[in-house]
């Protein structure tokens, strides 16, 4: 049997979303780090603590679904579940080239930013 992973686009977002794997999973609180890091935002707070009104904001709700998304197959990788194909919705596209390895993980997230920037 084989496995696809559909990485959701903009949309989906929702105040909350990945605080649930963010306190349980280490793995998961190193992805919201990093891009945290790299952004000079905290992706943590936006995601769990934001107003909807904000977290809407093109420019914070792609980086955050992309985050959130990353944290989940980061999670899943530790398990050794992996997808034998991906794809995605839009901005999970973007999710689907890190994941597959086209793109690194701060080129992926340096470039969502910039994305959501220019269609904000």
């Amino acid at each position: 049997m084989k496995t696809a992973f559909l990485f959701p686009g903009q949309g989906a977002q929702y105040v909350g979303m990945g605080k649930d794997i963010y306190d349980e999973y280490e793995e998961a609180r190193k992805i919201y780090e990093k891009a945290s890091d790299l952004l000079g935002k905290d992706i943590a707070k936006l995601c769990f603590e934001s107003e909807q009104g904000e977290l809407n904001k093109t420019q914070n709700a792609q980086i955050a679904i992309l985050v959130t998304s990353l944290a989940i197959v980061e999670i899943l990788k530790k398990r050794n579940i992996q997808a034998d194909i991906c794809t995605g919705l839009s901005l999970g596209e973007y999710t689907a080239l890190i994941y597959s390895g086209y793109l690194e993980l701060e080129e992926g997230i340096n470039l969502i930013q910039k994305r959501g920037y220019y269609m904000r």
